[in-house]
């Protein structure tokens, strides 16, 4: 760990180094610069014109609409819905699931993500501390990196052996088709970012001070082994792309079009409908019958703004 942040350290201090590295990143073999995450290419692979913070706001306004719509129904259903996302760091995992959980109930759609396994959670059966977050009936739970990581920086890292990662891999179709077969919607979420928008995100996180924290030891050893982790990738789809539970990858160098493109995947996937509500009445209020303010002399908190 110790070289770990040493390398964060020197990815912070690199100076012109990482200034030249950056003009390299952000030039075409043509010589011309690159734009980064302004547009994503389209099936032909041209790139798609710059979606406005406008337009985007317009049409995550209409989707939200429809989460809330959807939230009344997995109640009013007892549907039980896991997502999971997964992707490399810098991918827009987080900023994902903020756009789908932002004006939903919490007590419906649970985010979690945990933590680093306890000494006693290292001793249990790997999917042990997985298994008590699953979904209940009109629950949809949103894993923010999930069992997978065992696929992905476990093995990457050196924290599992070859022949745990192989166990998983041949274990774990089997665990998500009895999920499945149980009632849960299962979706399996990879944000794709490219080599030189990550590193954009990167190293906007050390300049910015509401993203340092996302920026850790572990986070920067892991953007030096990039293909480390494109061959652990591409053997997790291997083994976990399956018809029952398969994964939906997503271009996610355009942060915008991802999340409107993956809250528009997720309520495509979930069938349903305007849930039985009643109307909505606001009663009188009571009268006062003799109540005053109280005079207490309370601590207000300074109107700064």
């Amino acid at each position: 760990m110790a070289a770990v942040a040493a390398r964060c350290a020197e990815m912070a201090n690199a100076g012109h180094e990482c200034e030249a590295e950056q003009r390299r990143c952000d030039v075409k073999s043509d010589g011309k610069p690159k734009r980064h995450g302004k547009g994503s290419a389209d099936e032909s692979g041209e790139p798609k014109k710059e979606l406005k913070q406008k337009e985007y706001d317009k049409e995550l306004k209409r989707l939200h609409g429809e989460l809330v719509r959807l939230q009344r129904w997995v109640v009013h259903k007892g549907l039980k819905v896991c997502v999971v996302f997964e992707g490399r760091d810098g991918a827009g995992k987080g900023g994902a699931i903020k756009a789908i959980t932002e004006r939903v109930s919490p007590r419906v759609f649970r985010v979690v993500a945990l933590p680093a396994p306890t000494e006693r959670e290292k001793t249990q059966m790997y999917l042990q501390r997985y298994v008590p977050h699953m979904p209940a009936a009109g629950e949809i739970v949103i894993f923010d990196r999930s069992w997978y990581n065992r696929a992905g920086v476990e093995r990457v890292m050196g924290f599992c052996t070859d022949e745990q990662v192989q166990r998983f891999l041949t274990i774990v179709p089997l665990v998500e088709k009895a999920m499945v077969e149980s009632g849960i919607i299962l979706l399996k979420y990879w944000l794709e970012v490219s080599e030189e928008e990550q590193t954009r995100r990167l190293k906007g996180r050390m300049k910015d001070p509401r993203k340092v924290w996302k920026l850790s030891p572990m986070d920067v050893e892991s953007y030096r082994r990039w293909y480390d982790y494109s061959r652990a990738r591409d053997e997790m789809f291997a083994a976990t792309d399956t018809r029952f539970a398969p994964w939906y990858v997503v271009d996610s160098n355009n942060k915008r079009r991802a999340r409107l493109n993956i809250i528009s995947h997720l309520l495509g996937k979930v069938p349903y409908k305007e849930a039985p509500r009643e109307k909505v009445k606001l009663p009188n209020r009571q009268k006062a019958h003799g109540y005053r303010e109280a005079d207490h002399p309370v601590k207000r908190v300074p109107a700064k703004y």
